[in-house]
């Protein structure tokens, strides 16, 4: 034990910050307890000490501490008596009639991912509110429970339940099994209030009151209008939309949002081994394409293998339709770019062989 432990105790007011305070006696009584904490002997000062178990006991004022063999942590505050309430069936002493639910929860330490709730005879248990107050003087024993905490939202029809209550919109969405490589329109609907449209890397506070549910729409299905045509705001190589159309897959030439050009792979498929099975791959085209190399590709949403660690090198971003990409700093080492040989397929081919690297494939 160091020495400020052996010279000293620890006194606490209702606000429960306890600092050390010197004694000199390793066996005092109440009373000289509730005089280090400032109290003179007719101020009658509730003196309660801090057992092993978390509870605290109450000490009387010739009542004798041995400092020695048990803790040294004190509540002092002026009262003519204690009141007492229970936590989890553990029952507790209060030097104050009234307490609110920050310092039941300081006291008993209750941890912040847990709620608090009161006890009440024929109505079900009630959340109380850090700075609610309860009433300890009337009859009977205030009872609280603490229980794991959750909120609920619904995404997509799909009720939901978290442990946290910040949540980002990605999250929900890939609980609920939103293809996220899709475009869509987002809404968030709140009781009371106009709904509003949010993006997928926002975050939700699902304390808010009156907090519903997040609605994800196609952005390019209209009142039964045809699906709008492809982008294709530059064009590639012929030998390319060969290539692409001849895969299937569904493919745009857009401008992204950063100013820079991309071909845009919608509904990719990755090997096994990473966190998502589809999503968007973007290849940034360079004005000087074929004779600019083709360089590096992103994938959207961000992907970790199942491990839940992160590829290496993949820092970079790139940012198209409102939302950001990841970017895999992937570079020809052995045979440098040929402008006369060298195109889509070819990187196609160099994106897919990086992507069955990462997972041993």
């Amino acid at each position: 034990m160091n020495e400020i432990n052996q010279k000293h105790i620890f006194i606490a007011g209702l606000d429960l910050e306890f600092k050390p305070v010197l004694i000199n006696d390793d066996t005092p009584i109440g009373t000289q307890i509730a005089r280090a904490g400032g109290f003179s002997p007719d101020q009658m000062a509730i003196v309660l000490q801090a057992l092993p178990s978390g509870v605290f006991e109450d000490i009387h004022p010739d009542e004798i501490v041995n400092l020695v063999e048990t803790s040294r942590r004190f509540i002092v505050a002026e009262s003519d008596r204690t009141y007492f309430f229970a936590v989890d069936g553990q029952r507790y002493e209060w030097p104050c009639r009234i307490i609110n639910g920050r310092t039941i929860r300081k006291l008993v330490q209750v941890a912040e991912n847990m709620r608090l709730l009161q006890q009440l005879e024929d109505e079900p248990d009630r959340e109380l509110a850090d700075t609610e107050t309860i009433n300890l003087g009337e009859e009977g024993i205030e009872r609280f429970v603490s229980r794991k905490a959750t909120w609920k939202l619904k995404v997509q029809g799909v009720p939901l339940e978290f442990d946290k209550y910040e949540v980002t919109v990605r999250e929900a969405a890939e609980r609920a099994g939103i293809d996220l490589s899709l475009h869509w329109k987002i809404t968030l609907t709140v009781q009371g209030h106009n709904s509003q449209d949010v993006t997928i890397d926002d975050t939700i506070d699902l304390r808010t009151p009156g907090i519903e549910k997040l609605r994800f729409t196609p952005k390019d299905v209209g009142n039964g209008e045809a699906a709008a045509a492809p982008r294709r705001a530059f064009n590639v190589l012929p030998v390319d939309v060969a290539y692409l159309n001849q895969l299937g897959l569904r493919w745009e030439t857009c401008i992204g949002t950063d100013g820079l050009r991309y071909l845009l792979v919608h509904d990719f498929e990755l090997p096994v081994g990473y966190s998502h099975r589809h999503v968007q791959l973007a290849l940034q085209v360079l004005p000087g394409y074929p004779v600019e190399p083709l360089d590096s590709f992103y994938l959207y949403p961000h992907v970790s293998l199942m491990s839940g660690v992160l590829p290496p090198n993949v820092q970079l971003t790139a940012q198209i339709d409102g939302v950001v990409f990841q970017g895999w700093s992937r570079h020809r080492t052995i045979t440098p770019w040929n402008p006369q040989a060298d195109n889509v397929i070819s990187q196609m081919a160099l994106v897919e062989g990086c992507l069955h690297k990462e997972v041993g494939q």
